[in-house]
C-alpha cells in the first residue's frame, strides 16, 4: 500500500476511537509523529476529507465533522430517542417557556386570535454541541401543565402524554432548506450562512390541533432518512407546498 493509504487507515483507526475528540493534528504534527513526507500527509487527510470525516478552511486547523444524526420520516418521531437511540447525549437549554398570546400561532392551531398558548423554546445539544434551535406552541388549555417541567433532558410528547394525556396521533410536516439567518446562526455556531434545514411541523391528537412546531436544525449535523420497499410499506413523495411557509421552521419532539 502506498505511504498514504496507510497513514490514512491508522488515521481511521485512531479517530474511531475517538483519539481526536478535542482536535485534530495538523499536517506539520502529523509529519513530525509519523516520519512522513508533508505531501503524503496533506493526501491522507484530503482523503478524510473528501469522506466527510473532517473539514479544513483556508488558514484554520483540520477538525473533526460529529457524524450525522439520521432521522426516518413518515412518522411522529422524536428528536430526543432519534439522537439517544443513536448512542448519543441528548441535552437542551430552554431558552423561554411561559405561557402567551399570538394570534398567527393561533390561526394555526385553529383558536381564537387571544387564545393563551404555552411556548417552549430550545437549544437542542447532542454531545454538548449544538444541532437545533426549536419552538413549540400548544394551547394553554391542555399544555399548561408543561409549565412545570424541566425540558434539560426530556422529551416534550413524553412529558405531554403523563402530564396532559395528549399525545399526537396524526400530523403534517414540511421540510426545506435556506441560509441560516444571523440569529440562528449564532446560537447553533455557524460561520458565515451555512445552510440549515427549517422545518414546520402541525400535529393532532385525535380530531384537535395541540402543536405548532418551528425548527431550524444543522444542515452538516442531520440526516433524513426514508426506508421504502415495493408492494407496500412507507411511501414518501416530494409536494408542492398548499401554503406558504411562515418564518422559521419546526419538528421534532
Amino acid at each position: 500500500m502506498p505511504l498514504w493509504a496507510q497513514l490514512l487507515d491508522v488515521l481511521r483507526e485512531r479517530l474511531g476511537r475517538g483519539d481526536f475528540a478535542r482536535a485534530f493534528p495538523t499536517d506539520a504534527e502529523l509529519t513530525k509523529e509519523f516520519g512522513l513526507s508533508r505531501h503524503t500527509v496533506r493526501e491522507a487527510v484530503r482523503r478524510l476529507q473528501s469522506e466527510g470525516v473532517v473539514t479544513r478552511e483556508r488558514g484554520r486547523r483540520t477538525f473533526v465533522r460529529p457524524a450525522a444524526i439520521e432521522q426516518p420520516t413518515g412518522a411522529i418521531y422524536s428528536l430526543f430517542r432519534s439522537i439517544e437511540a443513536q448512542g448519543r447525549e441528548q441535552r437542551s437549554t430552554v431558552l423561554s417557556l411561559a405561557e402567551t398570546v399570538d394570534a398567527n400561532v393561533a390561526a394555526r392551531l385553529g383558536l381564537r386570535a387571544n387564545a393563551r398558548v404555552v411556548r417552549l423554546e430550545r437549544l437542542r445539544l447532542v454531545d454538548g454541541q449544538p444541532l437545533a434551535h426549536d419552538t413549540a406552541w400548544l394551547p394553554a388549555t391542555i399544555a399548561r401543565p408543561l409549565l412545570e417541567v424541566d425540558f434539560t433532558h426530556t422529551a416534550l410528547y413524553d412529558e405531554l402524554a403523563l402530564r396532559c394525556g395528549a399525545r399526537p396521533t396524526s400530523g403534517s410536516e414540511w421540510i426545506h432548506t435556506e441560509l441560516a439567518a444571523a440569529a440562528d446562526g449564532q446560537l447553533l455556531g455557524l460561520r458565515g450562512r451555512q445552510p440549515v434545514f427549517t422545518i414546520q411541523r402541525l400535529s393532532r391528537f385525535e380530531d384537535r390541533t395541540i402543536e405548532w412546531r418551528e425548527t431550524v436544525v444543522r444542515g452538516d449535523r442531520y440526516t433524513f432518512v426514508a426506508h421504502w420497499q415495493n408492494g407496500g410499506g412507507y411511501h414518501a413523495a416530494l409536494v408542492p407546498m398548499s401554503e406558504p411557509l411562515a418564518a422559521g421552521g419546526g419538528g421534532q419532539p
